[in-house]
């Protein structure tokens, strides 16, 4: 399901701005309407991680969360791509808001339990490999994603039958998923006191004071690697058709505007597919480098986020109207995104792995959730930059100034990334990283 997860993030981040401007928000409102994401992902995730860990149903702790979110993104995902069908022209974006922000909830409540239902059934010296397999599974995603926009020459026009399709590969997926994996499930002391209906938010409260030190830096270094993830996965495509092809979504059928931006979307498109062809074949070189040398995962990490900097400041300052320049350095933006989903997340499930094996308590869901949380601040931050801008700049004008934004953060985070500590105890430096045990405290 990670790959049909992908596909949808992928499919509606880049295209939502866009959605809201074709039905009538202005350039600053279609963008503010995108902190939908990061406010609804920063309080869902931890909440819903809290309850999968906790859960006792007799069918596992992650799937009927997983069941639960599929069913609503599919009715979430339906109303929102249909609103311009059964509401008065002009009106259909008084529903298609609000309505955005109940679908971000309704994917974080589907994703959220799927690298913990992983984590569940992986071994220690599994851990990394198969959240690094994860971003190898979100490569997959995004190059399928970009295709299926393929399919229109202006995705926002047919969004429906976009939707549609994402969500019945997603049910598929999931089917495939339930058929496969077998959870033990969690068996409650009888007796234990009854958990209260806040016991969600107290075990959110109690991963944070009890995480170790590597998980506050690890969520430094997110919040700012998502500053600059975000300019890239969810305005690179408005960079294409407003900006570096000069078009407009706005503009009649057959205008030169809207001609000027549906080639902005098929240079985007191929964009698109390069970056995931480039995270596949990176993800697969970090699990090489990880599993098969002495190189520490902040070696790793800090160069991914460097090569983001460098491509930011080229989008921002050198592209111009040049699209095949633009396609390049939207292939290699995808680098910061690899590492972050690979070497953060991995280290996480060691630290809960090794301490579930010594008998200690742990909330692997929840703390990925936590991690994740400030992902969601990164994004929220970019967003709000952008709609900043965009209230005293015209659109074209205003989004490469996101990339200067977005290349500051990641310098920061880059720094950040290199002094990560993640030794663990004891650690002999003549071991290799495939033969370390893990990274506690």
């Amino acid at each position: 399901p990670q790959v049909s997860v992908q596909v949808l993030w992928c499919f509606i981040g880049p295209n939502s701005a866009s959605y809201m401007r074709h039905l009538g928000l202005t350039d600053s409102l279609a963008t503010l309407n995108n902190i939908a994401g990061p406010i609804t992902g920063f309080f869902t995730g931890p909440i819903v991680g809290a309850t999968s860990d906790n859960l006792t149903s007799r069918f596992g702790r992650r799937r009927p969360v997983i069941l639960a979110g599929l069913i609503s993104v599919c009715i979430a995902g339906t109303l929102f791509s249909t609103s311009e069908y059964f509401m008065p022209k002009g009106k259909a974006v008084y529903f298609a808001a609000p309505m955005y922000w109940v679908l971000d909830v309704t994917i974080n409540v589907l994703q959220t339990p799927h690298r913990a239902l992983v984590a569940d059934l992986a071994t220690e010296e599994q851990q990394i490999p198969m959240q690094v397999a994860f971003v190898v599974l979100m490569s997959i995603g995004n190059f399928m994603a970009f295709s299926i926009m393929k399919i229109y020459k202006s995705p926002v026009d047919h969004m429906f039958e976009l939707m549609f399709g994402i969500c019945a590969f997603n049910a598929i997926c999931v089917g495939i998923q339930f058929l496969v994996a077998r959870e033990k499930p969690l068996k409650r002391d009888p007796d234990a006191p009854k958990q209260s209906a806040c016991a969600p938010v107290l075990s959110v409260v109690d991963a944070v004071t009890g995480s170790p030190r590597l998980l506050y830096h690890l969520a430094a270094v997110q919040c700012l690697v998502w500053i600059g993830n975000t300019a890239w996965n969810l305005y690179a495509g408005q960079w294409f058709g407003n900006a570096v092809y000069g078009g407009d979504e706005k503009e009649p059928e057959g205008s030169e505007l809207k001609i000027a931006y549906e080639e902005g979307i098929s240079a985007f498109t191929w964009g698109g597919q390069g970056k995931a062809v480039l995270q596949l074949i990176s993800a697969l070189l970090i699990i090489g480098i990880l599993l098969n040398t002495k190189i520490r995962p902040r070696l790793v990490y800090a160069p991914c986020i460097f090569v983001g900097l460098v491509v930011s400041i080229l989008a921002a300052f050198f592209v111009g109207h040049s699209g095949t320049f633009a396609i390049v350095v939207m292939i290699f933006s995808v680098m910061p995104e690899t590492g972050s989903f690979a070497i953060p997340f991995g280290l996480v499930a060691t630290l809960n792995k090794r301490a579930e094996e010594e008998g200690k308590p742990v909330s692997t869901a929840l703390q990925m959730a936590l991690l994740n949380c400030c992902v969601t601040i990164g994004q929220q931050i970019c967003t709000m930059s952008l709609a900043g801008i965009e209230a005293h700049m015209d659109l074209a004008t205003a989004l490469p100034c996101v990339f200067i934004v977005a290349g500051v953060a990641q310098a920061l985070g880059g720094v950040g990334a290199l002094f990560l500590d993640d030794r663990p105890d004891g650690y002999d430096e003549s071991e290799s990283f495939s033969e370390s045990e893990d990274y506690s405290e």
